[in-house]
């Protein structure tokens, strides 16, 4: 259990992350890079919106993969436990098994002495 809390914790910041770096970029190539100007600066216009890409595209990635792993670690519980649909296929009556009422009404016997005594009572 402790596993699958640590991997979804890692795809919230994960999926935190990705918002952030989205919300940074600009669709029509501006964004973070548009306020850089500097001729000084380390990381030129291009080289961020490089970056910012490729840190999309990694996240997204990433993302991916720790769901795959989050799906693999889901705790499953103890051997002995039963899932509520597997405990009432145990528990069903067969229908095969269920007692059938008569549906005629039964033949006098073959004794005749019994027939007198039942229609005497």
């Amino acid at each position: 259990m402790g596993i699958y809390i640590f991997v979804s914790v890692l795809v919230l910041v994960a999926c935190f992350l990705q918002i952030l770096i989205v919300l940074v970029q600009n669709s029509k190539g501006g964004g973070l890079a548009a306020n850089f100007t500097s001729a000084g600066q380390t990381m030129g216009i291009r080289k961020t919106a490089d970056f910012l890409e490729k840190s999309t595209w990694t996240l997204a990635g990433a993302i991916v993969i720790l769901c795959v792993v989050a799906t693999a670690t889901i705790p499953r519980g103890t051997e002995g436990s039963r899932s509520r649909i597997e405990t009432q296929i145990q528990n069903a009556v067969d229908p095969n098994a269920i007692p059938t009422l008569p549906t005629a009404v039964p033949t006098p016997s073959a004794t005749p002495g019994t027939d007198q005594q039942k229609t005497e009572n």
